[in-house]
């Protein structure tokens, strides 16, 4: 499948997503990489620990600026990834038609859940940002095309 555009969805938009869709972004430059947040409050930065470890890790994402997730989002993507069932679930509910492009974020891992790490332990984010990182480079490894 040729994939020219992704979307990275969690609840918040805030920690999972926008480190998800900078990774993707890194691993895969010829594609347009997005995130989204169901319950996203708009134009809302990054969480500072969430930003403070991709740094660390040699990420930046300080330009993201929360979005919520809308069909019309959805649907303007080829790839929608989510962090959780739930997720999945919500996506579904609200574009029916989109479930062929929705999937795990975490789905090479053996269909993995990506846990939220919002106001817990720095090591929790820690964990997560590796878990992200992991997974990126395995949607990576299968779409990138000039392999």
């Amino acid at each position: 499948m040729k994939v020219s555009s992704i979307l990275v969805v969690c609840v918040g938009n805030l920690c999972r997503s926008p480190t998800g869709h900078f990774l993707l972004a890194d691993f895969l430059p010829k594609v347009r990489v997005s995130s989204a947040g169901l319950m996203a409050r708009k134009d809302k930065p990054a969480c500072s620990v969430a930003t403070e470890v991709a740094a660390e890790n040699g990420l930046d994402i300080t330009t993201h600026t929360t979005t919520r997730l809308t069909p019309e989002l959805v649907m303007q993507h080829d790839l929608v990834l989510a962090m959780e069932t739930a997720h999945l679930r919500d996506i579904h509910a609200m574009v029916p038609y989109a479930q062929g492009k929705v999937m795990l974020f975490g789905k090479w891992g053996g269909e993995t859940e990506i846990p939220d790490p919002y106001r817990r332990s720095r090591s929790i984010y820690d964990a997560v940002f590796a878990q992200l990182q992991n997974h990126a480079r395995q949607w990576a490894d299968k779409l990138d095309d000039s392999k």
